[in-house]
């Protein structure tokens, strides 16, 4: 599994924050999400896809 973030379209919501708070972070101060860890472990994938399917921006995919 991947996770990508769309930096063209990420707002900084941090909804996906809620729905996998150990694969992303916005740090403070910071505009824009980061990925933790960008190839987690398949166990995370429900979580991942979770937070992509939250972005209001639509700037997550999960391959």
């Amino acid at each position: 599994m991947h996770i990508t973030v769309d930096y063209r379209l990420c707002e900084g919501h941090g909804q996906c924050l809620m729905a996998a708070p150990d694969l992303f972070d916005l740090p403070d101060g910071a505009d824009q999400v980061v990925v933790l860890d960008p190839n987690p472990p398949d166990c995370e994938r429900d979580r991942a896809i979770r937070a992509a399917a939250m972005c209001p921006a639509l700037a997550i995919s999960v391959s």
